[in-house]
């Protein structure tokens, strides 16, 4: 790689997942729209500012050197020890919104920017980069042989590779006081360790679920709330576990996505334990569309009998009808009763025979054109004849 190159790739910014515009496959993530950039002094209205690293972990830091940063540089920023380096992905008013989000109460828990990342900081930092996945392996079986009930998932190094955090996975507390130890002399570096949990973990792997698309915790959600099967219950959802769990072996986090349509429009069906009452026989709850605002009541309790689909209006007015000691005729409005479908035959219509008349067609054209064609006798017997004429 020649100097202009990495000149040029220090300005883009395009490097392991480091972006111009922070909207990489790593970033996307944790990507911010800044619809304040427009908005003339927006930056100059503080000098804190937003820098993302690996995967899900961002900071905030100061600019005390007044440097002119935008989205997308590439920055040093102070660690401890040493420097790390990450991108800009937030300057101005939102970075303040920012941090009440995060909950950052403390001031010491904002550090400072040193400069734009130079040559040197970019050489150190692929070095660093270049030891994550090597050093997970060993990291492992270092873990391994220690018999830890953990499993580490991911390990990111610093910018100046001075310090490794390691992100592990774990049911239980684990003492890994000795697994420090043992690898802080196998890697010579400080490390921290740090828990995450299932969906954390699923979300620095990557992944397609079952819907077919990229996992939702790998590209845009930033924020994990809690999932409970009360969610599946309220839209009708089968408890089955093994659809229910995600890619984490957790419950989908996509539950939680619909289920407060689903309880507004539920609050509009009538109680599932009220007996609809007509002259010609009682009707129990069978099943229910919440969305469209369908109810299908049965004449059996167990089984499917009689079946009777009303919208949740008519429901309602039979119950009220039910209470002034009134029945109607049936179910359906205006005394319409619902035709009855048997099976529908689809050959019922279709000429069984239908492929038979094919075949022979074909034959028949197949014997039409032997016909048109003269034998090899014939044939033989007009060249002879041209030839003595």
């Amino acid at each position: 790689m020649t100097e202009k190159q990495k000149e040029h790739e220090i300005r883009t910014g395009c490097d392991r997942g480091l972006c111009r515009a922070a909207i990489g496959r790593q970033d996307r993530q944790l990507n911010t729209y800044d619809w304040l950039a427009d908005v003339p002094g927006n930056a100059d209205t503080t000098d804190l500012v937003e820098v993302q690293f690996k995967h899900t972990r961002k900071g905030y830091y100061h600019n005390v050197n007044n440097l002119p940063l935008k989205k997308g540089d590439i920055v040093a920023v102070e660690a401890n020890p040493g420097h790390d380096i990450g991108v800009v992905t937030l300057t101005g008013r939102l970075v303040k919104m920012q941090i009440k989000k995060a909950n950052l109460k403390s001031e010491d828990d904002i550090k400072r920017i040193y400069r734009l990342a130079r040559q040197i900081d970019m050489d150190k930092y692929r070095e660093a980069k270049a030891r994550e996945h090597e050093t997970m392996i060993e990291s492992r079986e270092i873990a391994k042989g220690l018999d830890l009930k953990m499993k580490i998932g991911d390990v990111e190094f610093q910018g100046d590779g001075q310090k490794a955090i390691f992100y592990y996975i774990a049911d239980e507390r684990v003492d890994f006081r000795q697994l420090i130890k043992d690898l802080a002399a196998a890697f010579h570096v400080r490390i921290e360790m740090k828990q995450i949990g299932a969906r954390q973990e699923a979300g620095r792997i990557g992944g397609t679920g079952p819907c077919g698309r990229e996992l939702c915790c790998a590209t845009w959600m930033k924020n994990f709330s809690s999932v409970s099967t009360a969610a599946a219950r309220f839209q009708d959802i089968s408890l089955n576990p093994q659809k229910l769990a995600g890619m984490c072996a957790k419950l989908k986090c996509c539950l939680n996505y619909e289920v407060d349509d689903y309880i507004e429009h539920g609050r509009r069906l009538p109680s599932r334990e009220v007996i609809l009452q007509t002259l010609d026989a009682d009707y129990f709850f069978f099943k229910s569309d919440i969305l469209a605002g369908l109810v299908t009541y049965s004449t059996d309790k167990r089984i499917a009998a009689n079946l009777e689909t009303i919208t949740a209006e008519r429901a309602k007015q039979v119950i009220e009808m039910n209470r002034k000691g009134e029945k109607p005729e049936s179910l359906q409005p205006d005394n319409q009763t619902k035709e009855a479908k048997g099976p529908v035959d689809l050959l019922a219509d279709g000429d069984i025979h239908r492929f038979d008349k094919s075949k022979k067609k074909k034959k028949k054209k197949a014997a039409a054109k032997t016909a048109q064609k003269p034998s090899k006798a014939d044939a033989q017997k007009s060249k002879d004849n041209e030839v003595k004429e």
